[in-house]
């Protein structure tokens, strides 16, 4: 039997998906597991939810909400490595700014350099000039440069020879400091040399790494690019399986009401033979106490009978004796009188004879008390689990539809009607009788596949079935006898299931109730 009332789809798929649809901001990496083994079971767990939740679709819509499902495990991922990747560009792009500043400030360094270069140059050339003046006047002059020469001819005509030596002196000291002058401005010109090749050195390093970085940036851009068209490939994927699934929303409804009307035709005739059964019972308990209340109004009669007819043996008895003792006494005086006349030995004789007679009675032998064993009362319902592996994928009750989710039912949730094991995805696991009694039910439905059920009679006062859905095949028929945990069956996906798992219920007086509280 398929599990009762489902009403909307699963949680995991819808509600996951739309929320994803309507927010699409960048997620939060999820972290990882510490341990493979916790993190293939939980993922296992998340398969076993999504199958037994899925049960009353079709193949058509189950493949639409697998899409939607993988959309909804797929997107966040893309959009983590979008995240990275737009990261990456950032990243990259700073590294060119800082790279392009970095040559800018360099190549002003150079034009700097570059400028005194060519300022010292023209000052060079100009002092080049005033030497090779120098030196063509002195080698005309015989040595003697002209501003000396004029300075010796004007003061031999108009001063003393001392002020002409004077003058002599400054203008050599002239000559000598442009001479200097000249020397170090070779100094200064080789220094800015190397300044200016160590300067364009650093360019052409700082433009190769620049060209690099920008390298690393198209390719950051391009993978970005990639992540949001992935992304946006993903959101519509779900867009588009989201209201394909909506688009279908009638059929799905029709299933959910095909499904419970079947569920509820079954649970009327597990009612209706439970009904019978507890009649029964309480027919069987009624003639019960009427063969024991007449049974002991029987013995009752009987002990009162055997009584009066002991009473009256007793009575019979006792008036025997008498006549018996009135007798032997009569027979005695009679005696006694007709041996009167004998001799002592006689009468001695009689004496012991008399003496040696004794009444006697026998001993009653005290009536033997029997024992009786107390029985063994229980407040338990007998249940134990049905499998001996697995763990629970799916509790019962009351769901409620999550908001921004969508409602098939129009009920705004739905109740799921038992208990789900499931086995990692993974069929053929032995199903076992919770409980000792009669096979109802071995048969194929199209909702729950291959089920039985077991009726264990009027348990603590209520009839108690349980059930055993979506078996790959079961190994007992109905009207067979089964005691507790006998093999039934075989784990399995039929019916309406798209993964391997076990659905178990409790039925109690025509009623689906909790397993997990009778367990």
């Amino acid at each position: 039997m398929a599990d009762r009332n489902r009403r909307t789809l699963s949680r995991a798929v819808i509600s996951g998906a739309l929320v994803s649809l309507l927010s699409l901001s960048l997620m939060a990496p999820v972290a990882q597991a510490d341990k493979l083994d916790d993190h293939k079971q939980k993922v296992e767990k998340q398969l076993d939810s999504l199958e037994t939740d899925m049960e009353f679709l079709d193949a058509d819509i189950q493949k639409t909400a697998d899409r939607l499902k993988g959309y909804q495990d797929k997107l966040p991922a893309a959009q983590e490595k979008l995240s990275t990747a737009r990261a990456s560009v950032q990243s990259a792009t700073d590294q060119v700014n800082e790279l392009s500043a970095r040559v800018d400030a360099a190549q002003a360094s150079k034009d700097q350099i570059s400028s005194q270069m060519v300022q010292d140059a023209e000052k060079m050339e100009d002092t080049r000039k005033a030497i090779g003046q120098i030196a063509t006047q002195a080698y005309k002059r015989g040595g003697v440069s002209s501003n000396l020469s004029l300075m010796l001819n004007s003061n031999s005509e108009q001063g003393s020879l001392a002020d002409s030596l004077g003058l002599a002196n400054q203008a050599l000291r002239s000559q000598n400091a442009v001479l200097g002058d000249l020397s170090q401005q070779h100094a200064t010109d080789a220094n800015v040399q190397a300044r200016l090749t160590a300067v364009e050195e650093e360019i052409s390093d700082l433009k190769g790494q620049a060209e690099a970085a920008l390298v690393r940036e198209q390719t950051a851009r391009d993978e970005a690019e990639a992540s949001k068209r992935h992304v946006d490939d993903l959101i519509d994927g779900a867009q588009e399986a989201s209201e394909k699934l909506n688009a279908k929303r009638p059929q799905i409804k029709a299933q959910i009401k095909k499904q419970e009307e079947e569920h509820d035709q079954v649970v009327a005739e597990i009612k209706e033979r439970q009904e019978r059964l507890i009649r029964e019972a309480a027919e069987r308990k009624r003639k019960e106490e009427a063969a024991k209340a007449a049974a002991e109004r029987a013995a009752k009669v009987a002990a009162e009978q055997a009584a009066e007819r002991a009473a009256k043996a007793e009575a019979a008895a006792r008036a025997k004796r008498a006549a018996a003792e009135k007798a032997a006494r009569a027979n005695a005086a009679d005696a006694a009188a007709k041996r009167a006349a004998a001799d002592a030995a006689d009468r001695k004789a009689a004496s012991e004879r008399t003496k040696s007679k004794k009444a006697s009675s026998p001993a009653k032998k005290a009536p033997s008390q029997g024992s009786s064993k107390p029985s063994s009362s229980t407040s338990s319902w007998g249940l134990s689990k049905p499998t001996s592996g697995g763990y629970i994928t799916s509790t019962f009750g009351w769901r409620p539809t999550p908001a921004g989710t969508i409602d098939y039912g129009g009920r705004g949730g739905y109740v799921h009607a038992g208990l789900d094991w499931g086995f990692g995805g993974r069929c053929g696991a032995p199903v076992h009788a919770a409980a000792g009694g009669e096979v109802w039910y071995a048969t194929m439905s199209p909702t729950s596949g291959n089920k039985v059920q077991i009726s264990h009679g009027v348990v603590n006062g209520h009839a108690l079935v349980t059930g055993y859905h979506h078996l790959s095949s079961y190994v007992v028929h109905a009207g067979q006898k089964v005691s507790k945990g006998q093999l039934i069956g075989y784990v399995g996906t039929t019916g309406n299931s798209t993964g391997c798992h076990m659905h178990f219920e409790t039925i109690l007086d025509g009623k689906v109730v909790n397993p997990a509280g009778l367990l």
